[in-house]
């Protein structure tokens, strides 16, 4: 199977799959020196891990993280950092009936066409839970930002028709809140619509926001590795989200030029803009204001009432699923988002360093 590693320099290559032993990744690419530890990563870890309140999945996972090469005497060598999480509360029984049917909303289907052959045990390499690769690897991308100023934070926008008043905006609620949403009276109304969504049997979808701070201006290219674009993919390449945004995203289609366009000004002698439409990008390189991104999760496609699909042998049928899921994926997910959102940044970052001849010369140069 391709397609399992991210990155150029700052490269991590997930592996394992729901039901299986174990879960983890691989990071190349960073650099010697960062003072590192289990703690750091599973800070992180904990925020997407399962069981943690009433509107995730009661599957238990400690989802506890072990460092197995790449750090000494608590800092990275530089080799390639191997991290590890052992599943621990898997209960595949209930996955059996779907080895001979495709649930609707999953990759049961697709995976089948592509491979011929698929683990149906919680999805497989498909399931959720292959985002702990991402997150811990994005942890270690997040401390390297941080000590260059660049702070990176998610969050929960709406939930079904509940939407957070960013005004009331509390970044101590994103990690207080069942719901990671910033606003804690929207968190109470997203809550009371997710109970009655679970006692109709049914999940609903959201959005999630991330914003980038501190992000200087002129990181990116212009043509095949834009910064929004390779941003949009690895966005993209969570599970369950179906579109994503930059800056104002669709709403700018309804504008004139005038009105979209972000006009420059001088401020204690520095480039700044009057407006932050762009979300921070221009001509697929960073402009210097912070980044905007946007992303729109569909509703947990397992249910627990009946659902119309086919079987192997192309019959009609009738399932009622069975396991334990989410009645929504957005809060899990938003710790996700921030960290495919971190390593992208660092690796642009990375790969800005050689970009001009001045900064070349600078490294080298003694």
């Amino acid at each position: 199977m391709a397609g399992s590693t991210y990155g150029t320099i700052f490269k991590i290559t997930t592996w394992g799959e729901s039901h299986g032993k174990a879960l983890g990744v691989v990071i190349d690419g960073c650099p010697a020196g960062l003072a590192l530890n289990e703690a750091d990563i599973q800070c992180y870890l904990d925020r997407r891990k399962p069981g943690a309140s009433n509107i995730a999945t009661p599957r238990k996972e400690a989802d506890s993280v072990e460092i197995l090469s790449g750090v000494f005497e608590g800092r990275t060598t530089g080799t390639p950092i191997s991290l590890i999480v052992h599943n621990t509360s898997q209960i595949s029984k209930d996955y059996s009936e779907i080895a001979s049917y495709y649930r609707p909303g999953h990759a049961d289907y697709t995976f089948d066409s592509k491979y011929g052959f698929r683990d149906y045990r919680g999805g497989g390499r498909s399931s959720g839970r292959e985002t702990i690769g991402r997150v811990a690897a994005g942890a270690i991308a997040c401390k390297i930002l941080l000590s260059l100023g660049i702070t990176v934070c998610a969050y929960t926008r709406s939930i079904g028709p509940i939407e957070a008043d960013l005004s009331k905006f509390d970044p101590q609620a994103i990690l207080n809140t069942p719901t990671a949403m910033p606003d804690l009276s929207a968190d109470k109304a997203a809550r009371d619509y997710l109970e009655t969504i679970k006692q109709e049997t049914d999940s609903a979808g959201g959005c999630m926001e991330c914003i980038v701070e501190g992000m200087p201006a002129g990181i990116g290219d212009p043509v095949f590795e834009k910064l929004d674009a390779n941003l949009a993919k690895a966005i993209m390449s969570i599970g369950a989200v179906k579109a994503v945004e930059i800056g104002d995203g669709h709403q700018v289609a309804a504008r004139r030029g005038h009105e979209n366009n972000d006009a420059f000004r001088m401020e204690d002698g520095v480039v700044k803009k009057a407006t932050n439409h762009g979300g921070g990008i221009s001509g697929g390189i960073s402009d210097g204001d912070a980044i905007v991104l946007r992303a729109y999760v569909k509703p947990t496609p397992s249910i627990f009432r009946t659902q119309q699909t086919v079987n192997q042998s192309g019959e009609e049928i009738s399932i009622n699923i069975k396991g334990r899921h989410d009645p929504i994926i957005v809060p899990r997910a938003v710790v996700v988002m921030e960290c495919m959102t971190a390593i992208t940044i660092l690796d642009a970052l990375l790969i800005n360093m050689s970009a001009k001849m001045d900064s070349i010369v600078s490294f080298y140069h003694k």
